[in-house]
């Protein structure tokens, strides 16, 4: 999943960024509201972590603009914890709220949660199958027997199964798993599909020729 991360704290964003591609989120990131805006209008994100005071453009600017184009998950992040705040943020469209300073666990939850929500999904088990699939722990077993899988190809099964019944092209892969710092070669995601597909057997992900990749209903 591809996060974008708009906070001119450069700790707290270098941290932030770090952590989440421990847990292997493609990141970008934008230390301030106009490059944060443009950011978030030329690239489809599974989810926006916006901070409310920043330099040029402030979070509300941004939320207000991306709203008029977009339904991406935003969490906002202020150091404001007036009741005030809170409900200008949801009433704007945010879709959560976490006020700093925070502990990185619950943040990591929330994503996850606006992440499955966004793709109509309320449970943090998925079920394909005979797999499941833990998107708390990042895990996948059969039966109770737990498969072994890179976080690349943790994070390809997880989308594809997430957008069960669609086909997703590799370019909606890249866009999606490999953040701006990543260097990419063409025929990665078939490696990483041909990878996931001896684990899981061949019949689970079917080859749309032209198009992409589908798990069906």
């Amino acid at each position: 999943m591809r996060i974008l991360i708009v906070e001119d704290e450069p700790r707290l964003l270098h941290n932030l960024a770090k952590a989440l591609r421990e847990e292997s989120y493609a990141v970008d990131t934008a230390a301030d509201g106009d490059d944060g805006i443009v950011k978030a209008l030329d690239c489809d994100y599974d989810a926006i972590v916006l901070d409310v005071m920043l330099p040029g453009l402030d979070g509300w600017q941004i939320l207000e603009r991306l709203r008029r184009k977009k339904k991406t998950p935003v969490l906002m992040l202020t150091a404001r914890d007036a009741t005030r705040d809170r409900v200008r943020g949801l009433d704007a469209g945010a879709d959560d709220y976490l006020i700093k300073p925070f502990d990185l666990a619950e943040l990591l939850a929330r994503l996850r949660a606006l992440i499955r929500r966004a793709a109509g999904q309320a449970e943090s088990t998925l079920t394909v199958r005979d797999l499941v699939i833990d998107t708390r722990s990042r895990t996948v077993s059969r039966n109770g027997e737990a498969i072994a899988f890179t976080a690349r190809e943790y994070a390809i099964l997880e989308y594809l199964v997430l957008h069960r019944g669609e086909v997703v092209t590799r370019t909606a892969i890249y866009e999606h798993l490999f953040d701006e710092s990543d260097d990419t070669l063409s025929n990665l995601v078939d490696v990483h599909v041909f990878s996931i597909r001896k684990k899981v057997g061949p019949e689970l992900i079917a080859t749309r020729r032209g198009q992409g990749y589908c798990i069906e209903t």
